[in-house]
């Protein structure tokens, strides 16, 4: 029999807000599962990471290199995957790949045919402007608004339960159904983030973590919200996995959870994410479920790119060449590793990067990047020695101890992007002597 797989997604969560005493939920499943310690996206902006996700490719290979494009109707989709091979499909929360050029569905209802193939629907192109942390409206597959009152991440779990309570008992059809939450993002239009009110006290005086200490960024006012956040997200994992129980489904269920990219907090640039920086691209990553029992920590290192491929993999399905990551599982089975994980870096920048186990090497384009997809000439911008130096204070690019190591940097980086069909670059010196 084919595992059900739920995809548990958020938005913006950094890896080290992953402890048993802020998600105990999630912890406990991965302490059953798996918990990856070293999981890191391969874009860290929304509509990009999702467009990989959903179609196995680099964003630049789909197209959807930066937020606002939206995913062309040509591209296989996980929902088409999973239709094809006998299992019902559901999307719920946040999309974010329908608008772009002459299409606005940012406020008004994804069309069926840029829905991605799934059958199930309860979410908005653009949750940010469809709700606020309370309140706000979702669209259903036929286009119909549905208007919801509470803590949003509640209401998004709550369509999650109404999926799995609406199964009849006779429907004996395995499932795949992506949550998408868009906790702990900021609210945009608030410019701020909006835990869920009973508990942001309780994150007053948490522990900042070491690399928001020493540069500035607006983390002392944003942080007890955004831990609230995650909390609250972590409550409804816990009352979907009770759910599942109490329907008999967690024993034959495999259930992901990640998020699209990190959280730096104006730290290292004037907004959230969109830099190489282990603050914006390390993420939780956990796999567990009644039908994936394992109890392990995994070091490996994982791509975002590398999620799609497992997907298919749990399920049986064929995986397409064309795919650009590797799943887990079969790395697993073939006991290899990657060397490297490879980041398209878009709208802040042109930018591209590889982390190793040991280190950050990062390039970017000359000029404003906001509009371009790549570039023929790259420079140096960042080097970090991340064993010696693991909160990112000391830019190593301009040292000329660490010639012979960029060099080879720059040569793994040029084959990475080379698999992603983009031109073989030329990489020069830093022009600019960034010191953090």
């Amino acid at each position: 029999m084919k595992p059900n797989i739920i995809f548990y997604f958020s938005d913006q969560q950094r890896f080290d807000t992953l402890t048993p005493d802020l998600m105990p939920n999630l912890w406990a499943l991965a302490e059953e599962g798996t918990r990856y310690t070293n999981s890191y996206t391969c874009q860290p902006v929304c509509g990009p990471a999702r467009a990989c996700l959903q179609t196995g490719k680099y964003a630049t290979q789909c197209e959807c290199f930066k937020n606002g494009i939206a995913l062309p109707e040509t591209e296989k989709t996980l929902a088409d995957y999973f239709n094809e091979n006998g299992y019902d499909t559901a999307y719920i929360g946040k999309w974010h790949l329908a608008s772009g050029k002459g299409k606005h569905y940012e406020k008004t209802a994804v069309p069926k045919e840029l829905q991605g193939g799934y059958k199930y629907w309860r979410a908005s192109d653009v949750l940010e402007f469809t709700s606020h942390g309370y309140d706000g409206y979702v669209f259903d597959e036929n286009g119909n608004k549905i208007d919801f009152i509470g803590y949003r991440a509640d209401a998004i779990n709550d369509f999650a339960i109404e999926y799995i309570n609406n199964r009849s008992e006779e429907n004996e059809k395995p499932f795949f159904m992506f949550v998408s939450q868009l906790e702990p993002h900021h609210q945009n239009d608030h410019k701020a983030f909006e835990g869920f009110k009973e508990t942001v006290d309780n994150y007053k005086d948490y522990p900042l973590p070491e690399d928001l200490t020493f540069l500035k960024g607006d983390y002392k006012k944003a942080y007890p919200d955004y831990l609230s956040a995650i909390n609250r997200i972590d409550y409804n994992l816990g009352k979907l996995i009770e759910k599942l129980k109490e329907k008999g489904l967690y024993d034959n269920t495999v259930i992901i959870y990640t998020s699209d990219h990190g959280c730096h907090f104006k730290t290292r640039n004037i907004e959230y994410k969109r830099s190489c920086h282990e603050s914006s691209i390390h993420t939780p990553l956990v796999i567990g479920g009644g039908a994936f029992k394992r109890g392990t920590v995994d070091d490996r290192l994982v791509s975002l790119i590398d999620l799609p491929p497992t997907l298919l993999d749990f399920a049986d399905i064929y995986i397409p060449s064309f795919f650009s990551g590797i799943s887990i599982l079969e790395q697993e089975k073939n006991g290899t590793e990657r060397e490297n994980v490879f980041i398209q870096i878009s709208e802040s920048q042109v930018g591209r990067a590889i982390r190793t186990k040991k280190y950050k090497y990062s390039v970017r384009a000359f000029g404003n990047g906001f509009a371009k997809k790549d570039s023929k000439v790259y420079f140096e911008d960042y080097l970090y020695d991340l064993e010696n130096d693991p909160y990112e204070k000391m830019n190593l690019a301009n040292d000329k101890n660490f010639k012979e190591i960029r060099k080879n940097l720059a040569k793994q980086l040029s084959d990475e992007m080379e698999k992603a069909w983009e031109l073989k670059p030329k990489i020069k010196p830093a022009l600019i002597k960034r010191k953090k």
